[in-house]
């Protein structure tokens, strides 16, 4: 059987796009392997949401080329979609610059990505010789793509939609990606079924722009996640990232499904109306802390993370003191952290008042260290109280001793001791938490014996 790893960089929806090539790729007769080593084909989907991601998904294709130099190598994603700039200085050469590539697959062509392969490499590539034993095991075969999927049988990200119809100014993504596609309400309740028919115990809806999903087929995504609480019985359903602009008086009332798990990933990017202003982001501040109040009292333990983008061009000192006060005002419990990235291409990279690295590593410190005071405050407060975790990792160390891992409903990662003999891989089982451990960011708990009935998120004690 000819081999195929499949590797990501980047957003949730790289990580669901490799998902689907996956189950295209079994159709078409081909096995999957967690091994690059042991690939006919290397599938790469490639980031450039900063120079930096753009300089990861280089190494990544050149790494997987050292490693497996015999394989076939189709590279996809946003850096393979963008051509090079001649304002790009350092020059970041585009994927087509690279020697070695098969084919590279634009974004807009992604969802025929694997027919393409099929049809244009199909023929070259060759398994193992007849009468020649294939090393390569079963559990090669199914295994994930990557670290970053390592949970996939736990847990599939669905993408629901693709593209941006807003042009905030130091995003290339909608550049990379495009006019916005909603893809139709059937064929997501049809592939979270198909999921959960393999074992699939919680997805996540995913995309550029969620929020945005039947923009351009005259329904939401409210509509969608009713649909889906209706025809499906998937356990957990979760939401990717959603603009903070998109949450209608509708939206909270989602979560009195107890399917619906209460984590919110709400990308503000500053805490200064001024500095969102220039971004072209459609949120005030004020406005955001009034429906944080509210969203709180509706919806019990909901967890709110977010992105905050350090050093935009003109960012003054009083703007970085705003985005503190911010950051404290609404109490994160989890912070993305990125130092402002010159995208060529965008508006911003043109724009005056560009800080320097010394300042945005400085303001990157002292906003992480807030950020890490604030999360261990949050999780200390669920200590002695009970939750429903999705066990999604084994052999991590917990006191020093093997340990499972998953998370509970509102995304707070729990570790728990293993036991011999006890099968608990993709199980929701009942824990209750007895501390935190800074140093690997999770809380830590003891298996408590199941009780009937639905606890979807930890109980207050």
């Amino acid at each position: 059987m000819i081999q195929v790893a499949l590797k990501a960089l980047g957003c949730r929806l790289n990580e669901a796009e490799l998902e689907a090539w996956a189950q295209q790729f079994k159709h078409y007769g081909y096995g999957i392997t967690g091994d690059v080593a042991q690939a006919d084909l290397l599938v790469i989907n490639t980031c450039a949401v900063t120079r930096e991601a753009v300089k990861k998904s280089r190494q990544l294709i050149r790494r997987s080329q050292r490693r497996n130099p015999n394989a076939r190598l189709v590279v996809s994603g946003c850096y393979a979609s963008l051509a090079r700039t001649a304002d790009d200085r350092p020059p970041l050469a585009p994927a087509s610059d690279l020697a070695g590539i098969d084919l590279l697959i634009p974004n807009q062509d992604k969802e025929t990505l694997v027919a393409h392969v099929h049809r244009q490499l199909g023929a070259r590539l060759k398994p193992p010789p007849a009468g020649e034993a294939d090393t390569r095991t079963h559990a090669d075969a199914d295994a994930p793509a990557d670290d970053q999927t390592q949970h996939r049988r736990n847990r599939a990200f669905i993408k629901v939609q693709d593209g941006c119809r807003y042009q905030c100014t130091f995003c290339i993504v909608t550049v990379a990606r495009g006019d916005e596609r909603s893809k139709p309400v059937r064929q997501v309740v049809d592939e979270i079924n198909a999921a959960q028919a393999q074992g699939i115990k919680e997805i996540v809806l995913t995309g550029v722009h969620i929020g945005g999903y039947g923009s351009d087929a005259d329904t939401s995504l409210v509509t969608l996640i009713q649909t889906i609480i209706k025809e499906t019985d998937i356990p957990r359903i979760r939401l990717g990232s959603v603009e903070p602009w998109n949450l209608g008086e509708d939206f909270l009332a989602l979560f009195t499904h107890a399917r619906m798990m209460p984590h919110l990933h709400l990308p503000m990017q500053s805490g200064a109306d001024t500095v969102l202003r220039r971004m072209a982001r459609r949120c005030k501040t004020a406005a955001f802390i009034d429906w944080l109040v509210v969203a709180r009292e509706q919806v019990q333990d909901l967890n709110i993370t977010t992105d905050m983008i350090v050093g935009f061009p003109g960012e003054t000192d009083s703007e970085w003191q705003q985005t503190l006060a911010f950051v404290r005002a609404c109490r994160f419990s989890h912070i993305h952290i990125f130092p402002y990235s010159a995208r060529p291409g965008t508006y911003a990279a043109s724009l005056p008042g560009q800080v320097d690295a010394a300042t945005k590593k400085q303001r990157c410190r002292a906003l992480r260290s807030l950020a890490e005071a604030m999360k261990l405050a949050y999780m200390q407060t669920f200590i002695g109280r009970e939750c429903e975790v999705l066990i999604e990792h084994a052999r991590d160390v917990h006191d020093g001793e093997a340990a499972y891992s998953g998370y509970a409903p509102n995304y707070l990662r729990v570790a728990i001791p293993a036991q011999q003999g006890k099968p608990y891989i993709n199980r929701i089982v009942p824990v209750q938490i007895t501390g935190y451990s800074q140093a690997q960011q999770r809380l830590q708990g003891q298996l408590r014996p199941h009780r009937p009935g639905p606890r979807r998120s930890p109980a207050r004690s």
